[in-house]
């Protein structure tokens, strides 16, 4: 029987409330990152806001997914203070860098979305537009109007990438719901673009499956998410111990 590779996935945080799931803070992440793992044929798991776990944490784990989320990262990390319509989660953001940290010292299998795929530019040493509307303008909206669950807009995927290789596609059609983007890659190759020229999904280009996507592949809305998925599952189910050694 093929092993299902145990996949780690980030998640938020909210404060809590009288009003709230709970009165004290919790954790959050929408059912369907947990169901597309698993449909890929993954294990999913829930990571804490624990930076002194990573390393032991991930350790354990043949994938890491850094989610999305309702936050930014903190400009600081990138050398720019915050635009007033920056919104921070400080804890959530130091684990999610400690984790990101620990996967790539083992070579774990990476997948960023969304505010994930942010988080990976700035740790390959890129930047962010914090506040898209007013810094970088275009005829594309990215905070779509109609429901997440539907297309926004096509993004146009660069051929010979490691996105292009598993969706199979030139063009895929995905939903948007970000006000911030990715002005510098670092040291990441872009794999794709929207119409309007903001990028879309980085890659490394040293063989090692480290990608990130500016839309939501757990809401299967192209054919090409359940095959990238299907590629990460693939790529964590080939990890070895040894590949995660220090």
């Amino acid at each position: 029987m093929t092993r299902a590779p145990l996949i780690g996935l980030t998640l938020d945080i909210e404060p809590g409330g009288p009003q709230d799931f709970s009165r004290w803070p919790y954790y959050a992440l929408r059912q369907n990152y947990f169901s597309a793992i698993s449909a890929a044929g993954g294990l999913p798991v829930g990571l804490p806001h624990e930076p002194a776990l990573a390393e032991a944490l991930i350790a354990r784990l043949d994938g890491l997914v850094v989610t999305g989320g309702a936050f930014d990262p903190d400009p600081a990390l990138y050398g720019e203070v915050a635009h007033p319509a920056t919104t921070l989660k400080p804890g959530r953001t130091d684990a999610e860098l400690a984790y990101l940290a620990q996967a790539r010292a083992r070579n774990l299998p990476v997948l960023g979305i969304c505010g994930g795929m942010q988080l990976m530019a700035i740790v390959w040493g890129g930047a962010l537009y914090q506040h898209l509307p007013e810094q970088a303008p275009g005829p594309v909206s990215h905070e779509q109007p109609n429901p997440r669950d539907e297309a926004g807009h096509e993004v146009i995927v660069t051929p010979d990438t490691r996105l292009a290789s598993y969706t199979g596609c030139r063009v895929m059609h995905v939903n948007s719901s970000h006000h911030q983007g990715v002005r510098d890659p670092g040291t990441l190759i872009v794999s794709a673009r929207a119409p309007d020229g903001l990028i879309e999904a980085i890659e490394t280009g040293d063989g090692i499956f480290n990608l990130g996507v500016q839309w939501h592949p757990e809401f299967a809305i192209d054919p090409g998410d359940a095959r990238l998925l299907a590629g990460f599952i693939d790529a964590a189910r080939q990890t070895t111990p040894q590949d995660r050694r220090s």
